[in-house]
């Protein structure tokens, strides 16, 4: 027996949106681990007599993924309202009048995210189910059960 959906346009909860977090992160560090395999076949193709392994410093690769992070979160954010993980869990993030968020506040909510990841823990606790992200970018993250299935929101915006 399994329980209801909630609602569409209903807030999210801070599990699935934490859930949501650890699959984008898997995902940027998929791509990550693509990207420095990349590398290494290139070098490979150039030089294969003399290739090693790349090594890139540790500060290098944290600033690297953390880049990666915010250019995919900002992406699918500003387009479509989701990353891969909320896809797979039916949420959206929309701005708090339930309309695309915009590149710009899509950017400053990536970068925080990145930075501040705690952050997103404040929806537990919060009465509107918001994270300090979205308090901050005027922000909500909502069940898209709908817009899950067929791509599109399945949400009006409110006037």
């Amino acid at each position: 027996m399994s329980a209801a959906a909630p609602p569409d346009g209903s807030a999210a909860g801070a599990v699935t949106r934490l859930l949501a977090a650890v699959l984008d992160l898997l995902a940027v560090l998929l791509l990550l681990t693509a990207a420095f395999l990349g590398v290494a076949a290139a070098g490979f193709l150039v030089a294969p007599l003399s290739f090693r392994w790349p090594t890139p410093p540790p500060e290098l690769s944290i600033l690297l993924g953390a880049l990666l992070a915010v250019g995919y979160l900002t992406v699918g954010w500003a387009t479509t309202g989701r990353t891969g993980g909320a896809a797979v869990l039916g949420l959206r993030v929309l701005s708090s009048s339930r309309g695309q968020l915009g590149w710009g506040r899509a950017l400053v909510r990536a970068v925080l995210c990145v930075v501040f990841p705690l952050g997103l823990l404040w929806s537990a606790v919060s009465r509107e189910r918001r994270s300090l992200q979205d308090a901050v970018v005027r922000s909500a993250v909502v069940y898209d059960w709908h817009g899950a299935r067929t791509g599109t929101t399945g949400l009006t915006r409110s006037r």
